[in-house]
């Protein structure tokens, strides 16, 4: 069996290393705390591996907070871990969107899909998603890697986004879609090293 030719890797219509960027908003002590639309615990392990896909791929990171220089915590230290030193883009807008750095942060990777994550799916995913698809962008929000307050503010985030253009994706399917051919060597053995450590959990 012989794999076809690799596509254009900026021009193809699927996610791939080069044609993407990875968003994560707002992954903080209280807003994973308040979290009630998946177990958190499972939350968490699901952001940590989404990060790890986008290191391994080699993809553009944008990082933001909220209000940690007024007084909040900052991300949680399972990611800080992963994502080790990158630029923090913190604010005080509920919709990153809105926020004169952290869209400059995002045009600069060049790239036109976003992966995006964020807590809460009803605001803070929601709202960055709506306006960066009304831009022209690509939105691929990650959906058992995001979370609402409750499973009802959750699903209907979603569908909003969903109704306006954005593509759900799970973080399985993305690992696959990223990955796409188990020849490409670079990468095959840590990313089934990431894909299957989740039977271990």
């Amino acid at each position: 069996m012989a794999s076809e030719p690799m596509r254009d890797p900026i021009k193809d219509h699927l996610l791939t290393p080069k044609n993407s960027a990875l968003i994560i908003i707002d992954y903080q002590p209280v807003q994973v705390s308040s979290v009630a639309s998946m177990d958190r615990r499972t939350l968490v392990q699901n952001i940590v591996t989404v990060v790890r896909l986008a290191k391994l791929f080699q993809l553009p990171i944008v990082l933001s907070t909220v209000n940690v220089q007024t007084g909040g915590a900052p991300t949680i230290h399972q990611l800080q871990d992963v994502l080790g030193e990158i630029e923090v883009f913190d604010r005080t807008t509920i919709n990153a969107w809105e926020d004169v750095e952290f869209v400059k942060a995002v045009r600069a990777t060049g790239r036109k899909k976003l992966i995006m994550t964020a807590l809460w799916t009803e605001a803070c995913l929601s709202f960055p998603a709506l306006d960066a698809l009304r831009e022209g962008y690509e939105v691929y929000p990650v959906v058992d890697a995001v979370g609402g307050t409750s499973l009802e503010a959750h699903q209907t985030a979603l569908e909003r986004i969903a109704q306006a253009g954005g593509k759900l994706v799970s973080w399985a399917q993305l690992a696959c879609e990223l990955q796409r051919d188990w020849a490409r060597k670079d990468t095959a053995k840590p990313f089934a090293e990431i894909l299957f450590a989740v039977e271990g959990r």
